[in-house]
């Protein structure tokens, strides 16, 4: 037999409340009839009787009397699953599984999110750290919902690209290492110590690419996929590196910043699956990247 049904459970407790057929029908706006065929499939499926009637009221037999409270928490169950995609169709609550980078997460992001959790109090956000190649993995496959990240020069084929904002890239050195003048070009950088970004990311592709057009070779001593570690290491007076200029605003004593000449800069954006539905969380976390790169 199939299982009760929701109609046919609140046709039963509105019968029970109202002690009348006739009555529950009308409150439900139903016809007599068809309220006394639900509760009739309604004890056919149960296999027992849950009706009697007795001077012209109808009561639940004892069976009936059983089953009225798992019934009324079935109903309230059902608001309550209703209650709840309402909360999400208005936007009042919502999750959003974000992909980033580590520069990006610690200097970037938390002004962004502090934004949307103001429009968006109901929202829950979780943030995934990674490499460029493993944020696009996760949203290709769905468990990021977003990925905000360097990116590449072109994305496969399920997933679509937001440019939002162009941040350079700097030389970080110690102040004994440092040339002179405002900027630095490859040759001088190739001739100290490097702490890079290690290989494969696409921030190490630009700043591998900015050495090769010059016809430099690049030697680091280092490869390191932590900026904070790095500018620890570039302190310590152990090498210099090219970090984005977000990661350098503040520095530590005996380091100095240098723009790169010629001037090379990374692209960061979002990614999202093509044909991603934008609910209201998303949108407002993709509009409050972009309002952020244009303060």
């Amino acid at each position: 037999m199939p299982p009760p049904t929701l109609r046919q459970l609140r046709t039963l407790l509105t019968t029970v409340e109202t002690a009348s057929v006739s009555a529950a029908a009308r409150r439900l706006n139903l016809t007599q009839p068809a309220a006394s065929q639900q509760l009739r499939d309604l004890e056919r499926s149960l296999g027992v009787r849950l009706l009697d009637r007795a001077r012209g009221r109808i009561i639940p037999t004892a069976a009936g009397a059983a089953v009225l409270d798992p019934a009324r928490r079935a109903q309230a169950a059902a608001e309550d699953v209703v209650a709840a995609a309402g909360r999400h169709r208005s936007g009042e609550r919502g999750r959003v599984r974000l992909g980033t980078g580590a520069t990006a997460c610690i200097y970037l992001l938390p002004p962004v999110l502090a934004a949307v959790k103001r429009r968006m109090p109901g929202l829950d956000i979780t943030v995934a750290t990674g490499n460029t190649a493993e944020m696009l993995r996760q949203v290709e496959a769905g468990t990021l919902d977003i990925a905000f990240v360097t990116m590449p020069l072109a994305l496969p084929r399920p997933l679509s690209g937001t440019p939002v904002l162009s941040e350079p890239l700097v030389a970080l050195l110690p102040s004994a290492l440092a040339p002179a003048g405002v900027a630095v070009t490859p040759a001088q950088m190739a001739r100290l110590p490097l702490i890079l970004y290690e290989t494969g990311g696409n921030t190490r592709v630009l700043i591998d690419g900015w050495f090769r057009r010059a016809h430099v070779a690049a030697r680091p001593i280092m490869e390191l996929g932590s900026v904070e570690a790095t500018k620890v290491l570039v302190a310590g007076g152990l090498g210099a590196s090219i970090l984005p200029a977000f990661a350098v605003r503040a520095t530590a004593p005996d380091t100095v910043v240098k723009r790169l000449r010629p001037n090379v800069a990374r692209t960061l954006g979002y990614v999202l699956r093509q044909g991603k539905v934008m609910d209201r969380g998303l949108t407002v976390l993709a509009t409050e990247l972009e309002r952020a790169a244009e303060a």
